[in-house]
This record gives structure tokens, sequence and C-alpha cells, in this order.
């Protein structure tokens, strides 16, 4: 029988990524493991994944995916939810009988040493105890997120309120204090569905065979150390916790080729391009892009940005389907393109985020994640 580990992102390309690298990381210490990645359809348009995957599945023949059946919202389903996160989250439940029967499967041929699933995928803890497969958590933010994360669930018990009322700094262990304000927005409503999701997901975190987390221990000491003593699960006993940062990948071009904002940077001055992009999921409205634009062409700034087109439609269900594909000269203020293609580029989606930020043109002026 053949090792394996299988490893269940959220189908995000960010986490996707993320996951992949984990696995190859896995291989430079036991090259006879074999890595099985299960992969859904996105709840939400969070970049595409086919050309990564297909670049992937070519150059490292010891990672395989699993591509399950397209999964889709009842049309009963219905949420008072604002975030997105509640939309992936109920999706990524309704998957569990597909993870069901890709365990199994793998099963059949290998001997499965464990499922690495990241927040998103708690949903799936139940098949794993089911199969009797040991599961574990990766998380691919800091230990100081971390430390938040697995204490959640004590704020909880501890607070009758949401952590959006609190009227001063949240104390969480081997953090400073936290305002409000910072908290991560599905986060800050105990009444908000996706905040009961990640709670839930906090709790079957505690209770796991171990978490992976995207640090090292000399960066954050201090948060690090509050996890290992107990002090951020203070009701029982805290998993092991394995430091492997940090995870840097490259992406490359969805093409293969050189991305036209690596080639269109190449030919601007040293230290002179603010770079504009907000992740995957860094939507905003056509009046907002339009403010974005008006204020760049006013500031006479070179640029770099990377433009999604909007969600028109106000309904969260609509986030389940493709954002149409908009182009750019109807999104943006008329002659914008034009008007500053001497000094700016607007790319679509997506631009290699680690390439861009290390450019020598790219300096001192970074927005968004």
């Amino acid at each position: 029988m053949k090792e394996a580990i299988v490893l269940y992102p959220s189908p995000a390309i960010g986490h996707l990524i993320s996951m992949v690298e984990l696995g190859k990381l896995l291989l430079t210490h036991r090259p006879s493991l074999s890595i099985h990645i299960l992969i859904t359809n996105q709840a939400y348009d969070a970049g595409p994944t086919t050309a990564y995957i297909a670049s992937v599945s070519a150059a490292v023949p010891s990672i395989a995916f699993h591509f399950f059946p397209a999964t889709t919202l009842p049309p009963d389903f219905s949420t008072t939810s604002p975030h997105h996160e509640t939309l992936a989250l109920e999706l990524l439940r309704l998957n569990n009988p597909n993870v069901r029967h890709a365990l199994t499967s793998i099963s059949e041929n290998h001997v499965v040493y464990g499922l690495i699933i990241d927040c998103f995928c708690f949903a799936a803890v139940a098949v794993a105890r089911e199969l009797n497969i040991p599961y574990y958590y990766f998380f691919t933010s800091g230990a100081g997120y971390l430390n938040f994360f697995l204490y959640l669930p004590t704020l909880h018990d501890k607070f009758a309120k949401s952590l959006k009322d609190f009227d001063a700094p949240i104390d969480v262990p081997g953090t400073p204090p936290i305002p409000p304000s910072d908290v991560a927005k599905p986060l800050e409503d105990r009444y908000d569905e996706a905040y009961e999701g990640f709670l839930d997901s906090s709790l079957k975190m505690q209770t796991s065979a171990g978490i992976i987390v995207n640090t090292f221990e000399k960066l954050e000491p201090r948060a690090v150390r509050a996890i290992t003593d107990g002090e951020c699960v203070p009701g029982g006993p805290t998993p092991p916790l394995y430091c492997i940062g940090p995870l840097i990948s490259s992406r490359g071009g969805d093409d293969g080729r050189s991305p036209e904002s690596l080639t269109w940077l190449d030919s601007q001055p040293r230290g002179s391009v603010v770079f504009l992009c907000f992740g995957s999921l860094g939507v905003f409205s056509v009046e907002q892009l339009k403010e974005i634009a008006t204020g760049l062409e006013r500031s006479g700034q070179r640029f770099l940005w990377v433009v999604r087109s909007p969600t028109h439609d106000k309904n969260q269900k609509a986030a389940t389907s493709a954002v149409p594909d908009e182009d750019l000269g109807c999104l943006l203020p008329e002659g914008f393109l034009e008007r500053t293609k001497e000094r700016g580029l607007v790319v679509k989606k997506w631009a290699p985020q680690v390439e861009v930020l290390s450019h020598p043109s790219v300096g001192g002026q970074r927005t968004g994640g």
C-alpha cells in the first residue's frame, strides 16, 4: 500500500496555492508520499485555477488533483449574512458526500496518514472522524492570527456581546491588544452565520491531531509560545503545533508566458510605481472603481492596478455564478485608459503579487494584499 496525505483547501486560488506549496514541502521530506488534493467548485468567483492546476500536475507528478462534481446551493437556500464566506461554508458542507467518496477511493490503494484542511473546510471533520482518519489544520496566516482564532471560543463564552461592540481593545494571549475595528468582518457579529461557522471551525481545530502554521518560531516567539503553553485553549489540551513557514510561491503567468504586468514594470523608473491590488475577492462597485480611477489620474502617479469585474446583483446567491468579464473601458471613466497609458497599466483579475512587490520599479507605496 502506498503512503498518502490528502489536502483539502477552500477552492479560491490563494488557498489552493498555499496547499500545493505545503504538498511540495511534504514531498521534500518524504518523497515516497503521494499527495492528493481535493478540488471543489467555487462558491463565488475567486480567480481561475485551471491553468495553475495543469502546471502543477505537469511539474510534480506526485501531486494528484481530485475534482468533485459541481455542487450548487439549493434553490431554497437563503441567508441574512452579508459575507460571501457564508456561501463558501455552505457549499463546502454540501460537498461532504464527495469528500467521503474521495477518501474511501484513495484508501483502497493507499494508507492515508491524514486529512489536512484549511479553516473553511471544517465540515469535512465529520467525514474524517467517520473514516477514522486523523485530521490536521493548515493555517496559512501567521501565529498571531492563529492565537486569535484558537481563542475565539473563549471570547465567545466569556463575553455575551459581539466583538464589534467591544469598547476597548481585545486581549488575546500572545498578541498585542486587538482593536475591535481590526477584527475580520465575518467574526465581528456573534449572531452572523459566518461567525457561527468559524466558531465551529475553531472548536474543531482545538481537537485536531495537529495545527500546521505558515510561520517560524523566531519570527513570532511570543505568539508561538502562547499557543504551545496552552494559553489560547485554556479549557483543554492544545493540539501539537508545527511551524513550517515561510512558504512562498511564485504562480507565474496563467498562460505560461511572462505576465504583461512584469513586462510593463521592466520599462518603468526605479521606485516609481504604486501597486493597487485587493486580492482575489477585492471587488468594488462601478462607482467605486471610477472614484479610484479619478484619484489615480489626478495624482499623476505611475501605477499598476488590478481590477476585477464588479458584482451588480446584490443578492448573495448571485455570487455562486461567474462574474461577467466586462470590458475595462465600460468600467472606468471614459477616456481614462487612453489618458493614463503613458504612466499606468490596468490589468484584469490577477497579477503575480510576489514578483510585482519585489520588482525594482515598485517602491514604497503598496496598496492591498
